[in-house]
């Protein structure tokens, strides 16, 4: 693995086998259809074991939840947005979504743990079904699509899913750290609420501006080559 333009290293970093893992999700993508259909079957079976009992409270699981996940994406974006500016810097963007170099640095191995963590984020709906809170479409269907759809772009080593990754790294950080502090019962100005909704959708149509740019013309730009494959359309 090429370490090159990072100031230091983790040792984890340097022991990532990028190829290892590289096959076990070539053979394992599918995996996530099952993991979905579980999550929807506890969801749904849960909201309807839930209708006859007293909510929970669980604040302090909350807190906890949230506080790991913005601890993790504070840490994925401050590991992959410096690849990124990189690509951009010392080359240009055409390369940076044409060229899928961030799995073969530091960022590889949080490209993986993107990835996978997409699992460990079901369990966000948890708190919404126990506490019996409103459960909208938009949440569960974000949850399922994001985790088929990440888990089967990863073996496509798709060059311009580092700009997906570090935007939804960025986006959880803001995200998660609010939900934790919410939990706590911190007083967080609306402002910020707002600010997360929007970064959210905003997260779309930067995508799809990206995919549509990239199948306009981008690969002519980069040598005739564009690593841009089916599942980013």
């Amino acid at each position: 693995m090429k370490l090159n333009n990072y100031s230091y290293v983790f040792a984890f970093e340097k022991q990532y086998d990028e190829t290892k893992f590289f096959k076990y999700m070539v053979t394992h993508w599918a995996d996530s259809f099952v993991y979905a259909f579980i999550y929807i079957v506890l969801v749904f079976g849960g909201k309807r074991y839930m209708e006859e009992r007293p909510s929970y409270g669980l604040r302090p699981w909350l807190a906890l939840w949230s506080g790991i996940l913005a601890v993790f994406s504070i840490f994925g974006a401050a590991r992959t947005l410096p690849e990124l500016i990189m690509a951009v810097n010392q080359h240009s963007l055409e390369y940076s979504i044409c060229v899928p170099s961030y799995l073969e640095n530091a960022a590889a191995v949080w490209t993986f743990l993107f990835t996978v963590s997409k699992v460990y984020e079901l369990g966000d709906t948890i708190f919404i079904v126990l506490r019996k809170q409103p459960l909208i479409f938009l949440h569960w269907y974000h949850h399922v699509t994001v985790l088929i759809y990440c888990w089967y772009s990863y073996p496509e080593r798709t060059a311009v899913g580092r700009w997906f990754m570090v935007m939804n790294y960025m986006v959880h950080s803001i995200m998660y750290s609010y939900y934790a502090l919410k939990a706590m019962r911190f007083n967080v100005p609306k402002w910020i609420s707002m600010f997360i909704t929007f970064s959210q959708l905003l997260q779309m149509p930067l995508s799809l501006y990206q995919d549509a740019d990239t199948a306009g013309g981008r690969a002519t730009k980069n040598d005739g080559v564009c690593y841009q494959q089916g599942a980013w359309f």
